[in-house]
């Protein structure tokens, strides 16, 4: 696929949705610009690959240390383009993406093959290879860490990427291009590309990427996987969820309505493994909901920007409207409000995209504010009796990413996950995703797994080697 010419002098204009100000104004990539720079990655590639792993790692250990020199800087750009919490960005986003930085520098030098005795006559050996230029395509909760957890393990295996983020959230995309250019990447090696659905579109089909990976919904899932159908393209696929959390009576409820609020509105609930379906066995229902409507009362919503807020706005003012449309269909279904349910405008709410902290509770799976990946600060919280009742309604749903269980009992507790449909899952905890970590889910939500030595797996293709040491036995 092309791009459409039209698009060339398109702008991208991202806003702080704190308050409606635009940010900056971003020329889009051009067909023209899209093509010169996997051309520039495709010459670069080679070079990067031939340098000795350890050499690649240093270079990713410095981007990682110059990443947590600026925290400060960068989370206040990426809390003013999101909108999330500063409270949240110094401590995880930056954070957390040097992380996965360093940890890839360590893994680089121990990507390898394996050695096979065939017998007396002959040995084989596998080799681990680099793809060659990779896309990646970010979501716009995550900007900076989702650029770090595809870069990351694409570089340390001598991959070259070609890395668009979301429009909405371009910007700390632009400064990690930067770090690494300082860390000493060679030129080429990592590029960033700015654009829309069609500027994705085109990456995907381009003839020289090899392999592409993707966060974002399930319709765009399916769309890159169509795309990259006709040139035989990897995929890794990083998509929604309708994560069940389940809650059992003998879990300390203090610690559970801690994992259910983490699990729902850290980020203003934006976060694609949330466990949205709270599921509560019936004997600590009433006492759990109580606790919960008490906690979430007191949360404190304003200013992304002041260290002492703790829920911001949503990323758009099309992102807000799509949550409180699933909030009032909800207020008509079977349903019972809790908490919340309203945009706030009181102040200088006014100026931003801010949704109140909402639960509702439900008597069955029916409704289809339990269905519906909702991705804003919206809860569904449901009674249950027993464990086979529960692991059958939480694997009821398409989506298969994340899985959470409170319990004392750690017995029941692996018992349980092992019975859950999901690719990531909690015991006692929730939303941790430590880089040593694979992370990915199953069904609807994704392909491959990102993080963790299995990233390895998805950047690297296998060669085998059969090497003989005696004369052939031929039979002509």
């Amino acid at each position: 696929m092309r791009l459409n010419a039209s698009t060339a002098s398109d702008i991208l204009s991202p806003i702080n949705p704190a308050t409606g100000e635009t940010l900056a104004s971003l020329p889009v990539t051009t067909p023209a610009q899209l093509d010169a720079a996997v051309a520039r990655a495709k010459a670069a590639q080679g070079d990067w690959a031939a340098l000795m792993p350890v050499e690649r790692g240093r270079v990713l250990r410095k981007a990682a240390d110059i990443l947590r020199a600026r925290n400060a800087e960068l989370a206040r750009l990426e809390t003013q383009n999101t909108g999330k919490p500063i409270q949240e960005t110094e401590a995880v986003d930056v954070l957390s993406g040097a992380d996965c930085l360093e940890y890839y520098a360590g893994v680089a030098a121990t990507i390898a093959g394996q050695h096979l005795d065939l017998g007396t006559g002959a040995f084989g050996y596998t080799r681990r290879e680099p793809l060659g230029v990779v896309a990646g395509i970010g979501a716009w909760n995550y900007p900076l860490q989702i650029a770090c957890w595809k870069a990351a393990p694409a570089l340390a295996c001598g991959n070259a990427m070609i890395f668009k983020p979301a429009e909405q959230t371009p910007l700390t995309a632009i400064a990690l291009a930067e770090i690494f250019r300082e860390a000493g990447l060679p030129e080429g090696v990592f590029q960033v590309v700015q654009g829309q659905g069609d500027l994705g579109r085109a990456l995907v089909a381009h003839p020289d990427i090899a392999k592409v990976s993707l966060t974002g919904s399930v319709p765009t899932g399916r769309a890159v996987m169509a795309a990259a159908a006709p040139g035989l393209k990897a995929v890794t696929l990083e998509l929604g969820g309708k994560s069940p959390l389940i809650i059992f009576a003998d879990a300390d409820v203090d610690n559970a309505v801690s994992g259910a609020m983490l699990a729902n509105f850290y980020s203003s609930g934006q976060v694609c493994s949330n466990g949205t379906r709270v599921f509560v066995q019936r004997p600590i229902l009433a006492a759990f909901l109580d606790a919960l409507a008490a906690r979430t009362a007191r949360l404190r919503v304003g200013d992304p920007l002041d260290p002492d807020t703790q829920i911001g706005p949503l990323v758009s003012e099309a992102q807000m409207d799509l949550v409180l449309g699933h909030i009032a269909r909800a207020k008509t279904e079977a349903v019972r409000l809790v908490a919340g349910g309203r945009r706030l405008t009181e102040g200088a709410l006014a100026d931003g995209f801010y949704v109140e902290p909402t639960i509702f509770e439900a008597a069955d799976d029916g409704a289809a504010i339990v269905r519906d990946e909702v991705f804003g600060p919206v809860m569904t919280v449901l009674g249950f009796d027993d464990e086979a009742e529960v692991i059958a309604r939480a694997n009821d749903t398409e989506f298969g990413l994340a899985a959470g269980v409170f319990t004392q009992d750690l017995t029941r507790a692996h018992r349980v996950i092992a019975r859950l449909d999901a690719g990531t899952c909690w015991i006692n905890q929730y939303n941790v995703t430590p880089v040593e970590l694979p992370f990915g889910g199953v069904k609807a939500s994704g392909i491959g797994r990102e993080n963790g030595a299995a990233a390895i797996d998805h950047y690297t293709r296998i060669k085998s080697v059969y090497v003989a040491m005696t004369p052939i036995d031929c039979p002509y």
